[in-house]
């Protein structure tokens, strides 16, 4: 291969990886969102707000991303709503995961000590200032270590995205394995890059984790 060959086959594949990062980043504050918008109305007292959540989650949850990608992209166009691939990419793989990390988001505000709630209404805290500033800074440290599992899962999930004409890593390297009939250099490359990536979310998970841990030791049972 011929030098300028193989620099252009380099650039093809930051850009690929360019494309992966960014939907993985999209997406992942997606899900962010959503887990802490779900895992909160699923901890309401109000059925008005709870069955109605619960139920969307479990719907999300049962059907494959794979079909939710293409009812967003070809199904709602249909319907009147066109969506462009990136956004469809990045709403239903944020909303897939969202909905798993739902449950992460209320099992981690179920495990903070019940004397920490008392404690703070003896101080005459209401309940959302309880929620902002006792319950949420003990379990947001729990939260971390699950949210990272779905946060490297939410990578692996990706490459479904080529399926709606994204030219993300997985697409770029099914095409390199046409050219070049090399299958083994082709996903070589992509474990290598998928590899890197989820060591990067993985180190900057425990970073995290470390950070958000300090000051609360004492706290969790």
């Amino acid at each position: 291969m011929e030098p300028q060959s193989a620099i252009d086959i380099v650039g093809k594949f930051a850009q690929a990886t360019f494309v992966t990062v960014q939907i993985t980043l999209g997406a992942g504050l997606v899900a962010w969102l959503v887990a802490f918008a779900a895992g909160l109305c699923k901890l309401s007292e109000s059925r008005l707000v709870n069955w109605p959540v619960t139920a969307i989650v479990e719907a999300v949850r049962g059907t494959s991303c794979y079909v939710q990608l293409f009812w967003l992209y070809f199904v709602l166009p249909f319907m009147g709503v066109e969506i462009g691939a990136m956004t469809v990419a990045i709403l239903a793989i944020g909303l897939n995961v969202g909905c798993y990390g739902s449950e992460v988001v209320r099992s981690s505000i179920l495990a903070v000590p019940r004397g920490l709630r008392e404690a703070a209404r003896a101080l005459n805290m209401s309940r959302t200032q309880t929620m902002v500033n006792v319950v949420l800074p003990d379990a947001f440290p729990r939260m971390l270590p699950p949210m990272c599992n779905l946060m490297v899962d939410l990578l692996k999930i990706t490459p479904l995205v080529s399926l709606v004409t994204i030219a993300d890593l997985t697409f770029l390297g099914q095409i390199y394995r046409q050219e070049t009939g090399s299958p083994l250099q082709a996903f070589g490359i992509l474990l290598v890059i998928y590899f890197l990536l989820s060591s990067l979310i993985i180190h900057g998970f425990r970073r995290a984790e470390i950070w958000a841990s300090k000051g609360f030791e004492g706290t969790r049972g």
